[in-house]
Parts: structure tokens; sequence; C-alpha cells
């Protein structure tokens, strides 16, 4: 509670200073309240709050005004209900990978709901749901639906992150998507996503589910961090594989004009439904080399038969094939990291990232983008690099009719069997500040694809986020199409926007 400050002169109305605008008091006021109420935090200064306030992304720390530890749902309510009287906005976080530093509310002053003290993974072998709590990370769910049940979801290991792919906390990544290596065969980890037990900014507690607030389970399925704090989820699952193989594909792509060529080709198989359903692939592009990479649900030989056809079309030839079971693949896309991790986060990188979604590129845009990855991009001496998922297609389970039945309805606003690829663009420094002069170099590459693209050909996807976008063009680019209905959801559930940040969705007016 604030008490006003009554300054009098002989002529002026008196005049309410409120306090909490300090950032002091503030903290003070949101450091009581968490007590009263019983809410774990971490204190000032101390090694945990160090270690929670320290962002993935080393370019960008912001430092909240306190951080919330809880352990159980009610200490989610108690968080959001002393920010919400106080005026402080709240942003959780579930594994600390956001690329704008988002789970720390992209900007200093938020209460952080820090969640990765609730991890637990609790799968009913009878129904083969799996109860997940949203503080738990990738690795640590794949490793518990396998011990305790041979099974799986659909979801990304972050691959082209050595050591820490497994550390991506299963609450944004689902939430916004989650593309991986079974998305082909299996759809996002979106579409496993069943029901969601959700802490709205009032600090009640719903279900959302296609038959319980069915509207929030829509908007949560591919805009989730905008409507409450998701503290558990039910997800479905399947039969983890017993034979899986990782395989390399090496491309000569060494000049502009090998580049469009091989990449018309590969667009025109994939549109075309030559991919087979048990094939997942990216292409991935650094200074050193340029390849397909993937995860085939089957065997080594099977693999080789499949993937022939690509191989004569490309004039490619076929690297590596190494056959795993589920666990063994998941494992070699972490390279060779610890697999099943909890708290704390401990992986930093110093970057900058940009995100695509498109359609089939015209000729116009693979030349001006095959120009400029041999005329620009393979001058920069930096450590970047480029994946080109295959997303979409005739037989991608992301764009399936199945996927998008009634019971599979989401926000998430690629859907159409034409948005083929999914972009991430990355560029880091291994040593030392990110330059101010090279975020032009990404922002160049992803203007060499828009400029030549109608747009509805292209989007942009927030589990790569980028906060140079202002907010009107970051969730126009974002949720296209679902937009305009996410706005409306966001009045009926959060019309204050306690669950705010710079590129949240901003409730209908």
């Amino acid at each position: 509670m604030w008490f006003p400050l009554i300054l009098l002169t002989a002529t002026a109305a008196p005049i309410l200073a409120n306090p909490l605008t300090s950032p002091l008091n503030k903290r003070a006021a949101i450091d009581d309240c968490l007590k009263s109420a019983g809410v774990p935090a971490d204190a000032q200064g101390s090694s945990d709050w160090r270690a929670d306030v320290n962002p993935f992304n080393q370019r960008l720390p912001y430092t909240p005004v306190a951080i919330a530890v809880p352990t159980t749902i009610e200490h989610i309510q108690g968080a959001v209900s002393c920010a919400a009287k106080l005026g402080i906005k709240v942003t959780p976080k579930s594994g600390g990978h956001s690329y704008a530093s988002f789970g720390l509310g992209g900007e200093n002053g938020h209460l952080v709901v820090e969640l990765d003290r609730m991890s637990k993974v609790t799968l009913d072998k009878t129904t083969n749901i799996a109860d997940v709590q949203a503080g738990s990370r990738l690795g640590h769910v794949a490793t518990e639906l396998y011990k305790q049940g041979k099974r799986a979801f659909s979801h990304g290991t972050c691959p082209g992150y050595v050591f820490e792919g497994n550390r991506v906390g299963v609450g944004g990544h689902s939430l916004h998507g989650g593309f991986g290596f079974s998305s082909h065969t299996y759809g996002l980890a979106v579409d496993w996503i069943a029901a969601a037990t959700v802490v709205l900014a009032n600090s009640t507690v719903v279900t959302a589910s296609p038959t319980e607030n069915p509207d929030l389970f829509w908007a949560l399925r591919g805009a989730g961090s905008n409507f409450g704090i998701v503290a558990s989820f039910k997800f479905n699952t399947f039969a983890a594989p017993s034979q899986v193989t990782a395989f390399q594909i090496n491309l000569p792509w060494n000049s502009a004009s090998s580049i469009a060529s091989g990449w018309g080709k590969l667009q025109d198989w994939l549109a075309a439904g030559n991919m087979p359903k048990e094939m997942n692939m990216r292409v991935f592009g650094s200074p050193s080399q340029t390849q397909l990479q993937g995860l085939y649900h089957g065997s080594s030989s099977a693999l080789r038969t499949a993937v022939q056809p690509l191989l004569s079309t490309l004039g490619a030839s076929l690297s590596n094939a190494q056959q795993y079971d589920w666990m063994g693949a998941f494992t070699y896309y972490t390279y060779g990291g610890t697999v099943d991790v909890t708290h704390p986060y401990n992986y930093v990188e110093t970057f900058y990232s940009k995100s695509l979604v498109t359609t089939a590129l015209p000729s116009a845009a693979l030349n001006s983008v095959a120009n400029y990855w041999i005329n620009t991009a393979k001058r920069v001496s930096r450590d970047w690099f480029i994946i080109i998922d295959m997303h979409g297609g005739p037989k991608s389970a992301i764009t399936s009719s199945t996927t998008n039945s009634a019971n599979y309805t989401s926000s998430y606003a690629y859907r159409a069997p034409e948005y083929l690829f999914l972009y991430e663009l990355y560029d880091r420094v291994l040593f030392g500040s990110y330059p101010s002069n090279g975020f032009s170099f990404l922002d160049g590459w992803v203007k060499s694809f828009t400029d030549n693209m109608k747009q509805e050909q292209w989007g942009m996807y927030i589990n790569y986020a980028d906060p140079t976008m202002n907010g009107a063009e970051a969730v126009g680019n974002y949720y296209r199409s679902s937009l305009s209905r996410l706005q409306k959801v966001k009045a009926q559930y959060d019309p204050n926007e306690v669950f705010y940040y710079p590129q949240s969705v901003e409730p209908a007016k």
C-alpha cells in the first residue's frame, strides 16, 4: 500500500505523488508483499539471484524488481497478486533461453516468476498423457517420458548450440510453436498440448483445454506468453520410435548460382510432397559448410532408400547416417552435453538473431538471397549460421488436416502447406561485445528475402525473437492472421496488461 504525499501551494489543488515510482520503493513493496504471502524469492545479490538474472543472450541484460521462485501453484498466485496490486508487470521464466531476454521482462523493473524449481514430469501409463510442470527443460522431459514408459512428444533439441539445447524450457518453446526434428512426422510441440493449468492476471487458476476455456486454449497454443502463467501442462504422447537415424548430406552450394539452383530444386521437391513423412530435415549453412541435417524416423537402411531420389536431384552425397534409439538421437543433437538438467540455467552467448517463415521463394528472392549469402555473409568473419527447416509441404504434420482439425486449432499462424520453410539467422561473437555495426548483416539478409516477396508469403517466429522490432511490427510479423483474435482474448483475460513485455499482444480497444 502507498500513502499520498500532499503538496500545497496558494493556488494549486493537491497533487498526489506515488512513492512506488521509485525503483527502490517498488522493490521494498514487492519484497514485503511476497514475504507476507509466503512466496519464496531470491535474495538480492545472492548466488541464486545472480544465476537467475544472468541472460542467455549476454547482449541483453535486464534487472528485475524481484525474482519469485515458486514451488507450488499457490506461490505463483501469490506472486501475481502482489505484482498486480502494486502495478508491477509480471514475467514468467521457464528455461531462460529467450533470445530477447523476454524471460527477464525485456526491460528493467518486472517481477520475474522463475519457474525452474517446478520441474516434475509424471506419465499416466493408462492414458499416456504426461503432466509436465512448466519449469521443466526439454532434456529432462524427454528423459522422464522415456524412462517412465518409452513415450515422447514432438519438440526440439535446439540443434546448433553446443552443449545447451537440452536446457531449453518446455514453457516458452511449446507455447509459441516448438519446432524440432520430429515436427514433419508428428507436428509441433504446441500440437501435443492437451490442456494447461493457468494462473490469470487476477491470480485465479483455470484449466484451458478444448472443452474448458477453449478461447484461452486457442490463444495459449501459439502465443502463450501473453495471457497468464502456465503452471503445468498435460501433453499427449506417442510411443518413442525404437529406431531413428541421424544423417548429414553435404551440399555443393559454393556459388550464388549453385545455391539458387539447388534451393530451387529442394523447394520443388518439398512442395510436390516428395519428402517422406518419416523424414525431418534442415539446411545448415555456416562460414565453413553447407549441409542438410536431419533425423529419419526409421532404420539407416530405410533412410538410404528414402533419401536417394533427393540426392540424385541435388547432386549431393550422404556423408553420415547413424542409427540410434530415441534417446540416443536426442543426445546426438545436443552435441555431447548432459541431457537431463534442471536448475540452474548456466549457458550464455552474445549474439543477434532473426527469423523468417516463408512460402517457396520466387526466383527474384532466390537470386537475391543466394547473392547475399556468397557476396556478404561469406565475408563476415564472425561465427554466423543460417538454418532453413523443412516446415511445410503436403506431408508435413504441421500443416496436415489432422493437425488443423477442430480439436487441434491453435493461434500458431503458419498452418498452410505453402509455408515451406522456417528460418533462423544467427550471428554470434565468441569473445567481447557484439559490434554495433553487426546488426546490418542479418537485417540485410532478411531484407533480401522480404523485398522480393509479397507480405502474405512470409512472417516471423517468436521463438527466435528479434527485440529490434517495435511492438506493433513484431506482433504483426509473428501472429499474422491470428492477431485480431489474440487481441480480443487479451482484452478478456488481461485487460490491464499485467503480463506485458515489449512485444506482447495488446488488448483490443
